[in-house]
């Protein structure tokens, strides 16, 4: 198929990878088919000195992106799943979730000729630092272990683990997926299960986002989406809109499909993790985004609002959660 293309992506190592990793994928399917790569700069990616919850958390990774799509300097946008908000702007749609990686955080510490310096998450020391850039994780390991000095961890895969390997922190926690497309896997000291850290929305999924009217793009891409992936990535992000919740948010949910059904896990914790509150549902996978409302009632009922608003700094009948 001749013809152009042009995918709108950020230019961190992890998002050319993805970009990369699609556009190969369609050039498989439609030879002579030539796709470009537009690089477009953030306001997540400008901003590196501010943890992101105190920026607004919702769209930081995809403004820009969004807005060349609008404006037709892209015809596609690739992204994390888990940087997606909820709503989009007029136009645009979620046309495809891709096959998920690993949806499970990792653990990682130095590496010296012995081996890892520490050999799992349960062997850190009393006061150990930890850098992570996320509030969820942090409130989950620190409801396991309120010893720890969470440390803010910001910038690229790879400044992650050179800070890390600068000696600031003692260990950091990254997505599993990012460090295993970039090939880093050798670098995981462990994987963390889902009971002890509950993955972020949409975490290891790639999603690829474009004009709802543009038929020829929609068609183009369509044979890129993940029937089970989709399923269970829409019921994490229907909990997470019920809860109008961003990326930067002590809020987690895990979706799998089991024996033919969904089952999924949510999970809102208070920022220092001295409350952590969890429930759980299984349903048919036609029902999917329907169970990740329930799981968000479900959550709110147990008192997650009340966490929520002082996340948010307001107050419960500001955050629209009734």
């Amino acid at each position: 198929m001749k013809g152009k293309l042009i995918i709108g992506t950020r230019a961190s190592k992890l998002a050319l990878w993805q970009a990369e990793w699609v556009k190969s994928e369609l050039q498989r399917a439609n030879p002579g088919l030539a796709v470009e790569l537009n690089k477009i700069k953030t306001t997540g990616d400008k901003i590196l000195d501010v943890p992101l919850a105190q920026v607004g958390g919702k769209g930081l990774f995809v403004k820009e992106i969004e807005e060349a799509l609008l404006a037709n300097e892209a015809d596609i946008a690739v992204h994390s799943m888990k940087d997606v908000p909820t709503e989009f702007p007029e136009g645009l749609h979620l046309a495809v979730i891709c096959k998920r990686e690993d949806p499970r955080d990792a653990f990682i510490t130095r590496k010296d000729d012995n081996g890892f310096t520490i050999k799992n998450f349960s062997s850190l020391l009393r006061g150990a630092s930890v850098g992570t850039s996320s509030l969820r994780r942090s409130c989950q390991l620190l409801s396991k272990r309120p010893d720890l000095k969470i440390q803010q961890l910001r910038g690229n895969l790879d400044t992650r683990l050179r800070k890390l390997d600068d000696g600031q922190f003692d260990a950091i926690i990254l997505a599993a997926a990012g460090v295993k497309r970039l090939g880093w896997a050798d670098r995981i000291t462990e994987l963390i299960q889902p009971d002890v850290s509950l993955p972020a929305i949409g975490q290891g999924a790639i999603g690829i986002e474009c004009r709802q009217k543009d038929e020829r793009i929609n068609k183009l891409i369509a044979f890129l989406n993940d029937t089970d992936t989709s399923i269970c990535v829409r019921a994490e992000r229907a909990c997470l809109k019920k809860l109008e919740g961003g990326c930067q948010v002590p809020i987690a949910a895990y979706a799998r499909i089991v024996d033919g059904r969904i089952v999924i896990d949510g999970l809102v914790g208070s920022v220092t993790g001295d409350r952590i509150i969890k429930a759980h549902l299984e349903g048919n996978t036609g029902d999917a985004e329907k169970l990740g409302i329930k799981l968000a009632e479900a959550l709110l009922e147990q008192g997650a609002e009340k966490i929520l608003a002082e996340v948010y700094g307001k107050n419960i009948t500001q955050i629209g959660l009734h």
